[in-house]
């Protein structure tokens, strides 16, 4: 990561301050859950692929690296300057289909809902990783294509949590957890799957389709709440 992104103040702190500005002027005082040691970070995951690296070189060439193009909110992950089309059942494609990096020990794509219409998929939603049965798809890249037997799925709602984070909220890993968000549309979010690691920022995931339902903004307040 450059140092110019490294001496950038964190995404949850800026987002914070912009949401204290807010309710100040509407006269208003941050919910309690806005004490907690981080602030919490509610992104929109646009569909995108995870890559071994020999679907890379397949894709790509023999030896190719995935390039980073925008480093994302937790550490060591990018969104690739690469990208593939997918195929879909009824022959209807995506092009320019985001690469996620670093490369990863399984393929898989995630998809909202409405992709899947479009495209013909039955998907089922799944935590990262568990993709034993779901539907495959065809890869197309510029050096060739890359038949995927499984991997396609839509993403469960989760949230990524240091330790940290997972004490003060009183949750374990793979716990549930509600995410309720404040705005025109308020909606609460009931089965958030907590996932805590050493490594993790603050940050909750949902797809397009979700945050276009709940008119996601970055002023939007998000908080977490223990079911």
């Amino acid at each position: 990561m450059s140092s110019q992104n490294q001496n950038k103040p964190p995404r949850a702190v800026i987002e914070h301050m912009v949401r204290e500005q807010v309710y100040n002027e509407m006269g208003l005082s941050l919910p309690s859950s806005s004490k907690a040691p981080n602030g919490l970070v509610v992104n929109v995951s646009a569909r995108h692929a995870h890559l071994t690296e020999e679907a890379v070189e397949a894709l790509f060439g023999k030896g190719h690296k995935l390039t980073p193009g925008k480093w994302l909110y937790q550490e060591g992950a990018y969104a690739a300057k690469e990208s593939v089309t997918l195929i879909g059942p009824r022959s209807r494609v995506i092009s320019n289909l985001r690469i996620l990096g670093p490369a990863r020990d399984l393929n898989q794509v995630e998809l909202a809902f409405t992709d899947a219409i479009s495209l013909g998929f039955d998907i089922p939603i799944r935590m990262s990783g568990d993709v034993a049965g779901t539907p495959g798809c065809m890869l197309m890249g510029p050096n060739g294509y890359y038949k995927m037997d499984e991997g396609v799925i839509r993403a469960q709602p989760h949230v990524h949590m240091h330790p940290n984070d997972a004490q003060f909220y009183g949750v374990e890993h793979l716990d549930k957890m509600q995410l309720k968000v404040h705005s025109p549309c308020s909606i609460t979010f009931d089965d958030l799957v907590v996932r805590v690691h050493e490594s993790f920022n603050l940050e909750a995931h949902i797809d397009t389709d979700e945050g276009n339902a709940c008119g996601l903004t970055p002023k939007t307040f998000c908080e977490l709440i223990k079911k």
